[in-house]
């Protein structure tokens, strides 16, 4: 084997005459008589190789057998291409390696799908055979953005005067919404480390520390309930700062996110970022995670349907609706699939109109007069042909249901224009909700999050009536980042453990070291936490997070391609003192 020159997508023109080594895949072999064209790709590009039977007499036989991916060295002349032969898809396309010899380093067996068609395969057998889907354009694209994204991160923030600190994998189990991935200890026996679902309380140790600027680029661990954005092992870019406010972390990371788009994807983001609180962005969008990027905004619909003979909307705290621009084309099929999926988020049905000659047809129409049907026409601002959309429930239902069908219209309608950015701050989140199956207040962000209040009292008045000081940056309909100001002072931590409804030896079991470092002089501080793959998937245009990570898990939390997880030995089980027992059915 010869080392190479250059690789598959560097020569051009200007190289013409040079002696060159190149090595690669064969990509694809072309056989012309005593002729054969191959074109050798790396992940830099491809160049097209001319085997000719005249000079590579001793070889040609092989050369004639090359398959796909087979691996190859090449020694040969830059020659250029005949311009009507000029290939002007690929950057090499204006010249040809004139082969004068080559050397076979591998040869590749039959493949299980085609490398330059993903589609030709189902997920989950690129998964098992994920060593050949990352040879795709596609996939090698993803992980090179992924690879300037990390480091357009530790750039912007190591000039802006972060540290960043690696904080422990091996940590005790402190439960912050997720079920820990749990350790177990060979030396300390019936004892377990977790896996970490964030550096959390670690970050906010470094507060207490001194190190007033930090961020890490962590993986976290969380075993939950997986779906096409999530996995059970996931990247953070996990940030704190000392000494500030929601307006000092909002202009950082405005500065941060429209670093990486720029410098990773030239993608210029507004200046400043527009800001709904959270009860404008579920009333407005049915979400916490809103897309801006078309408008389709839900409307309060109470006082027409109180008022119409539809007697079914009368009894409910809520009516919503959504209006659907040229939506009369949807046949009674399409709403029918409609109403199946929004009782996936508890709703009981979708009523629905049309608008033809200025007045509602079809649906529930017939239950409003003329009059009323006039003046919800003018409220909704409807045209002909469109439709409105109609859901009445509790108002957690009404919105979730409307909000995820809104969702899914704009994507199936193409409303969300993929040459959009549209980054929005969510704001003045609920402190606490309430989960009547465990009678307990549950912590909306987490439990280290303030109140937006100073006054300790407000907690045992009407904690449900509570806004806190977390936010969320979203953008087109996903979360990209989620944080808050802390709790500093540890009074309120500690009413705030209390509220979940931890006595104070569970505080003290799972918390108390936090609680003390809070008794020794703790600085107001507060952070961020950017989900890293989320982000990437964004950038790359993609709408499934294991198309950005180079290993990923299943829907299952499996993986295909080393068949984890998998069964370990009674020794080594042993060794850990642990003794599996069958679950009762």
């Amino acid at each position: 084997m010869d080392i190479r020159t250059h690789t598959c997508g560097e020569l051009r023109l200007s190289n013409s005459g040079e002696s060159v080594v190149l090595n690669g895949w064969v990509n694809s072999v072309r056989l012309h008589g005593q002729v054969v064209f191959v074109d050798l790709r790396d992940r830099y590009g491809k160049t097209q190789v001319v085997f000719n039977a005249d000079d590579l007499r001793s070889d040609f036989d092989q050369i004639k057998k090359l398959s796909m991916e087979d691996v190859l060295s090449v020694a040969g002349k830059v020659q250029d291409r005949e311009k009507s032969l000029v290939n002007s898809e690929i950057a090499t396309g204006e010249i040809e390696v004139y082969a004068t010899s080559v050397d076979v380093l591998n040869f590749a067996e039959p493949l299980p799908f085609t490398i330059s068609d993903r589609d030709s395969a189902e997920e989950d057998l690129r998964l098992k055979y994920r060593y050949l889907e990352l040879r795709t354009d596609e996939l090698q694209n993803n992980l090179h953005i992924r690879h300037l994204a990390y480091q357009s991160v530790r750039n912007y923030l190591s000039e802006n005067n972060f540290l960043e600190i690696e904080t422990p994998v091996l940590m005790k189990s402190t439960p912050e919404g997720a079920r820990d991935y749990l350790v177990p200890s060979r030396i300390h026996e019936g004892k377990f480390y977790a896996l970490p679902q964030s550096p959390q309380v670690y970050k906010q140790i470094l507060m207490i520390a001194g190190y007033d600027k930090y961020f890490q680029i962590v993986k976290c661990f969380r075993d939950e309930d997986l779906r096409a954005d999530r996995q059970p092992e996931f990247t953070q870019i996990d940030i704190e700062m000392s000494f500030v406010n929601e307006e000092v972390i909002f202009d950082s990371m405005e500065g941060l996110t429209r670093h990486i788009f720029k410098s990773v994807s030239d993608i210029d983001l507004p200046e400043k970022f527009p800001r709904l609180t959270y009860d404008e962005s579920m009333e407005t969008y049915g979400t916490d995670k809103p897309d801006t990027r078309f408008e389709m905004k839900l409307i309060n619909l109470k006082d027409f349907t109180d008022k119409s003979d539809f007697n079914a909307f009368k009894s409910v705290d809520y009516v919503k609706g959504i209006v659907v621009k040229s939506g009369s084309k949807y046949s009674r099929k399409n709403i029918d699939d409609f109403t199946d999926y929004v009782k996936k988020y508890k709703a009981k049905g979708l009523a629905w109109m049309k608008m033809e000659s200025a007045t509602l047809v079809g649906g529930i129409s017939k239950f409003f007069d003329l009059e009323l049907q006039s003046k919800l026409i003018d409220y909704c601002r409807m045209e002909d042909g469109d439709i409105i959309f109609i859901i009445g429930d509790s108002k957690e239902i009404a919105l979730n249901a409307l909000g995820a069908l809104r969702a899914h219209l704009g994507s199936s309608e193409g409303l969300c224009d993929s040459s959009k950015f549209n980054p929005v701050w969510v704001t003045d989140f609920p402190m606490f909700d309430y989960d009547s199956e465990s009678d307990r207040f549950i912590a909306k962000h987490h439990p280290f999050t303030a109140p937006a209040t100073s006054n300790i009292d407000d907690l045992n008045s009407d904690p449900l009536s509570l806004t806190s000081r977390g936010y969320d940056l979203t953008m087109n309909g996903y979360e990209i980042a989620g944080g808050s100001i802390r709790n500093h002072q540890p009074e309120f931590q500690s009413k705030i453990f209390e509220l979940l409804g931890m006595d104070k030896q569970e505080i003290k079991s799972r918390f108390g070291f936090l609680v003390d470092a809070l008794k020794y002089g703790t600085p107001p501080h507060g952070g961020i936490a950017f989900g890293f793959d989320r982000l990437i998937m964004i950038l790359a245009g993609s709408k499934n997070i294991r198309d950005v990570i180079a290993f990923p898990k299943t829907t299952s939390a499996s993986s295909l391609m080393d068949e984890s997880p998998s069964p370990v030995s009674s020794d080594q089980l042993k060794e850990l003192n642990i003794e599996l027992t069958k679950k009762e059915k």
